[in-house]
């Protein structure tokens, strides 16, 4: 019998702009009254959440990902029980231990450890059990120098780490995190992501709102799309993924004016995926191909071309000239198509498409700007790189090294 650790029914949450919310009091209620009898329309409304259902099995890992805006955090503040939905139910099965914002929780004027300690109390945990726990939170924090400085003087990475650190350890039974995760370093980044495996592997459940659709991908098996609060795809994280990536291409990012020099015209340049499908922003591990479309209106003897790359910061990243793979080039009058692919190897990022061509005697035309794509994904703390190649890296253990040496030159004497 399968056993859902979340179930969500047409959920959906309400919020009214300009409204104020009573604390209940007499005082507040008459206030209030007051009001609504100056207001002379009534508040805007907005749904941040509209019928969301879904169903998460126990010990599974569910990614959530959409724009800004989208619903993500209000859904998992739901899930917490920080607010209440307007309409809908959200059911959980056992402790939720919910990373939601940044010191969520936190005293400010009380030290790292006695936050520690209150946060567990808060969790349901006694004493002696966060007491067995105390060094390894504080150990996977990075903060045994500040753990009795109060937490107003943290930063706010060190408040994320302490934050992350004791809601992992608190072994929930549902743990939620939320974008929080993007304001850590790589290193840490990478170690939360170890942890919430360990979580799954362990059979907790796992419910991770991120725009780093490659954490995504690593760690959720599941994954839904929310667009404008409601549920835009479900299933497998790829194809979820993938679809969500897909769509961000609504726009039109690779319209440019026709160049003509006289002898060549360039029509248009297109930035294709892996089907052959033109748009705008792909993921950035998967190869992507960029077609060119132009005429010929004399014969051009050994005629040249080539595709420029710049990235957002203006650096050249990729200049490839058709003449340094292929000795053969059409230069006859007529259309033409030509494609060059391009391996998964720019980091992520928005860049620019330049086509020059010409001879070696003449540049025939130039256009710096005549496509523009972005690739998506995790930049794993390095977004001033250029290009992220994941190199293979061979380890050499010396001394088995000079063993083998030894026996080799024994052997031969």
């Amino acid at each position: 019998m399968t056993v859902h650790a979340i179930e969500v029914d047409r959920l959906s949450k309400r919020y009214r702009i300009g409204e104020y919310q009573s604390t209940g009091s007499l005082g507040e209620a008459a206030a209030a009254a007051l009001r609504r009898l100056r207001q002379r329309r009534r508040p805007e409304e907005i749904w941040s959440l509209r019928d969301v259902s879904f169903r998460l099995e126990e010990g599974r890992a569910l990614g959530v990902i959409g724009r800004n805006g989208a619903g993500k955090s209000t859904l998992l503040k739901i899930l917490g029980r920080i607010t209440e939905p307007t309409l809908g139910v959200a059911r959980t099965r056992g402790r939720v231990a919910a990373l939601l914002e940044v010191g969520t929780g936190f005293h400010p004027e009380l030290t790292g450890r006695e936050n520690l300690f209150l946060n567990g109390a808060i969790l349901g945990m006694s004493r002696r059990a966060m007491a067995r726990r105390f060094e390894e939170i504080v150990s996977f924090a990075g903060v045994e120098r500040f753990i009795d400085t109060p937490v107003k003087r943290y930063s706010s990475g060190m408040y994320l780490r302490l934050a992350f650190s004791i809601a992992a350890h608190m072994e929930p039974d549902i743990l939620v995190v939320d974008e929080v995760l993007a304001v850590g370093d790589a290193e840490f980044q990478a170690k939360c992501v170890g942890r919430m495996h360990l979580a799954e592997r362990e059979g907790r459940t796992v419910v991770f709102v991120s725009h780093n659709l490659d954490a995504v991908l690593q760690l959720c098996t599941e994954a839904i799309w929310l667009e404008r609060g409601a549920v835009a795809a479900e299933g497998r994280t790829e194809s979820v993924v993938d679809a969500y990536v897909a769509a961000a291409t609504s726009e039109d990012r690779t319209a440019f004016p026709l160049v003509h020099s006289g002898d060549v015209t360039l029509h248009g340049v297109s930035i294709v995926d892996e089907s052959g499908q033109t748009t705008g922003s792909f993921r950035r591990d998967r190869p992507f191909s960029i077609e060119v479309r132009y005429t010929i209106h004399e014969k051009v003897p050994a005629l040249d071309m080539s595709v420029l790359v710049f990235n957002a910061s203006g650096m050249r990243v990729l200049d490839d000239a058709w003449s340094d793979t292929e000795g053969s080039r059409p230069d006859r009058p007529g259309t033409y198509t030509v494609r060059v692919s391009v391996p998964p190897v720019l980091n992520v990022g928005d860049y620019r498409v330049g086509i020059w061509a010409g001879t070696a005697y003449e540049m025939l035309l130039f256009e710096p700007g005549a496509a523009s794509f972005r690739l998506e994904g995790s930049a794993k703390g390095r977004p001033e790189r250029a290009v992220a190649l994941f190199l293979p890296w061979q380890v050499i253990d010396e001394q088995a090294r000079s063993l083998a040496v030894e026996a080799d030159s024994g052997r031969f004497r």
